[in-house]
């Protein structure tokens, strides 16, 4: 009778203590923003699947539209397994004596995650949860680079290793506790952590693996503008999650972030739209909504710092300049990054990583943003955007020509030239995407 009562008794002091428990969680826990970020988690994931699988699908040739939906779509399975097993732990890891560079691996699995742990006032599985759909996207955006011309296996080598050595790395840099992050570096979701990094990668990819068979000369139209423009449209939406989300809170920041990325994505597209109808005489589908990609990738580091005047203007300057970078990257250096990685995203984020430095300041009257951190001024903070674009742009470039290279010397990167005449479809999956 009385063990019975003594492990009555501790039954009983047990469910007290994980009562307690569950409490002192509930009190630290803000169910407004766990919502929120959990939403912004699904929007972010829709941009990649379907939203960018769709755009970049539409932009190729119809004997390519499976491999783009597959690589973006095998991308996102591989990389959340990476971020699960120990990407998360090296981008967001305390690295010691290391951290200015690189986190640990501490975390290996997300071992130290559980339903009671906290990222600020949130569950703590909800943030890497967000942090990895940003993992997931990065490498794919740079699939639109190598589009209709990498052997698929050599896609899936170099995206892990690129995510591993390269996005995990910048990303602890400046949002981990790295070096970046100290020095101050505004960006709010993802100017030289996403769009810096896919767009060299881009731009290096195009220049190791050569130009399409029959590129520049030959035309290679999109095969399909309607689901590009359905993509486009996935994306803007999407986008809302990636930018206020990044607020990690449903407060006033994630409301500016919002608003600014709506009205740059606005503005870009109107701004590509009329630098086409001047230059061709009239307006296309491609341009409109790749001038929405321009606004969007641009106010993304900015996102956070600027308000709806200076994104305005950022908008409308990323619309003109991104669509001269594509003539130029095509046209006159005759590069064939096929799907306008860099000159959209790369672009992009450099103007929008060096804008934030500018517009965050509360001293431009309707252009002005939320004012710098204590200590920054326009000039200090432009310098410290300035490396933080430069050590970014050098990096990923230096770290993905080689990537590039040992992956070519094990596998080989590029399918032969009867199978890219064939088309990736069948020479790498022996599908078709259109069987009428």
């Amino acid at each position: 009778m009385l063990a019975n009562n003594k492990y009555l008794s501790r039954g009983i002091f047990a469910i007290i203590l994980s009562a307690l428990s569950t409490q002192a969680i509930a009190d630290d826990l803000n169910g407004a923003n766990t919502a929120w970020i959990l939403t912004s988690t699904a929007l972010v994931l829709f941009m990649t699947i379907p939203g960018l699988s769709l755009f970049y699908a539409g932009l190729v040739r119809s004997k390519n539209v499976l491999s783009v939906l597959m690589q973006c779509f095998a991308i996102t399975c591989m990389a959340s397994l990476i971020w699960l097993v120990f990407g998360y732990s090296l981008a967001f890891g305390d690295g010691g004596s290391m951290n200015a560079l690189i986190g640990n691996l501490d975390n290996f699995l997300m071992g130290n995650i559980s339903e009671a742990s906290m990222a600020g006032d949130i569950p703590e599985s909800v943030f890497a949860m967000f942090q990895m759909t940003f993992a997931v996207i990065t490498p794919a955006l740079i699939v639109g680079a190598f589009a209709e011309r990498m052997r698929f296996s050599s896609m899936m080598l170099f995206s892990a290793l690129w995510l591993i050595l390269v996005y995990a790395p910048i990303t602890h840099w400046v949002w981990g506790g790295g070096w970046l992050g100290e020095m101050g570096l505004l960006d709010f979701a993802g100017g030289t952590v996403v769009h810096i990094t896919a767009g060299v990668g881009a731009l290096v990819a195009a220049l190791v693996l050569g130009n399409r068979k029959g590129f520049p000369q030959q035309a290679m139209p999109p095969h399909n503008l309607t689901m590009t423009v359905t993509g486009a449209g996935m994306l803007w939406v999407g986008w809302f999650g990636f930018n206020a989300g990044s607020a990690l809170a449903a407060n006033g920041d994630a409301g500016m972030a919002m608003l600014v990325t709506h009205v740059s994505a606005a503005a870009g597209s109107l701004a590509w739209m009329m630098m086409e109808w001047v230059k061709y005489g009239k307006p296309s589908v491609l341009g409109i909504v790749t001038g929405m990609v321009a606004g969007l990738g641009t106010i993304t580091p900015a996102s956070g710092f600027v308000g709806p005047g200076g994104a305005l203007v950022i908008g409308f300057t990323a619309g003109i300049i991104c669509y001269y970078a594509t003539q130029a990257i095509k046209q006159r250096f005759k590069i064939d990054d096929s799907l306008d990685v860099f000159p959209v995203h790369g672009v992009g984020g450099i103007l929008g990583t060096f804008y934030a430095g500018i517009f965050a300041s509360d001293a431009l009257g309707v252009f002005s943003g939320q004012g710098y951190n204590e200590g920054m001024t326009m000039a200090s903070q432009t310098y410290v955007q300035i490396v933080g674009i430069t050590s970014t742009f050098v990096y990923t470039g230096i770290a993905t020509y080689i990537l590039l290279k040992i992956v070519d010397k094990l596998l080989v990167l590029r399918v032969d030239e009867e199978g890219e005449t064939r088309g990736l479809d069948l020479t790498e999956h022996d599908e078709r995407g259109y069987d009428l």
